[in-house]
């Protein structure tokens, strides 16, 4: 069998095995290098045909690498990431005429607390670029960043591993009430644990950190909502005797229209922090140093 030698790949088909072996998925890959799925199948043939090796074996609904797949991934990764920051090395981008689209990692209640303020500052620095939403499972979000499918994450987010980060702010969960509430003219003091044991409870299924907390405080019987999304629930707890525990940042923004209290009880972890992630991969390209500088100059001042 004769050695393979570089001369018989194209920098193609580098970015294919790369692209499936992020993905795990031929059809996802395709639609990352902008081809179409017979022509990954192609290129994903003839990579096979010059290892001499299969590469990437069905599982499940996508595809598993073989263990020269898994030896040669990291090595095509480093060399594209390398080749990928050489060429960008003298490029730059301007702001006020960029056409550039930026795709962004943020849950609902992140959406609430970054999107107006960072819109507008946009508008006035590049009036031209255009912002895109894109909520991502944990599971997903390290992935979408070293593919590029978002440019950054915001959250608190401590199962994201393996990416670039800088805190944006500390924040602290505290419990949200309606104003006359019946618990606050106790004369029990409001906010130690008790009162907080007599609270019926309204919670948030994709924010875990909340409904851990409860978990800890052993008050999963004192649930009686749980939903999909954070930003509905200061509605339903001013027109009920419900609570939510929630962010002390978001909560002050709906404090301030008044008709709400914030009562603040020792609850295990309360505290944490908020940040900005993105991918060592792309973090020199041009238009993601922007945005990611940007960020960091709007909003990293690392306070409640």
């Amino acid at each position: 069998m004769r050695a393979m030698h570089i001369n018989d790949l194209d920098l193609n088909l580098l970015r294919l095995f790369d692209a499936v072996g992020r993905t795990r998925n031929v059809s996802r890959a395709a639609e990352l290098l902008d081809i179409t799925q017979p022509a990954a199948s192609q290129g994903l043939a003839r990579l096979r045909a010059l290892l001499h090796d299969p590469l990437f074996v069905r599982a499940g609904a996508g595809v598993r690498p073989t263990p020269k797949a898994e030896a040669l991934g990291s090595a095509v990764r480093e060399a594209l990431g390398l080749l990928e920051q050489a060429l960008n090395a003298q490029a730059s981008f301007d702001a006020a005429s960029a056409r550039q689209v930026f795709r962004l990692h943020l849950s609902d209640i992140g959406e609430a607390r970054f999107l107006p303020e960072l819109m507008a500052a946009l508008l006035r620095a590049a009036p031209g670029v255009r912002v895109e939403t894109m909520p991502l499972p944990a599971a997903e979000i390290a992935p979408a960043l070293d593919d590029g499918r978002i440019d950054l994450a915001f959250g608190f987010l401590p199962t994201v591993q393996g990416n670039e980060q800088v805190a944006l702010l500390r924040d602290r969960y505290i419990v949200l009430v309606r104003e006359g509430h019946p618990l606050l003219r106790t004369r029990r003091k409001a906010g130690d644990l008790q009162w907080l044991r007599e609270l019926e409870l309204v919670a948030v299924r994709t924010h875990s950190d909340t409904l851990r907390i409860l978990e800890l405080l052993q008050l999963q019987d004192r649930l009686r909502l749980t939903t999909h999304h954070f930003l509905v629930l200061p509605a339903i707890v001013r027109a009920t005797d419900l609570a939510v525990v929630m962010p002390r940042n978001i909560a002050l923004g709906f404090a301030e229209q008044g008709g709400y209290a914030l009562v603040e009880p020792p609850l295990p972890l309360a505290e944490f922090t908020v940040s900005l992630h993105w991918s060592r991969r792309h973090a020199n390209e041009p238009a993601r140093a922007w945005l990611r500088d940007f960020v960091v100059h709007l909003f990293g001042n690392v306070q409640a």
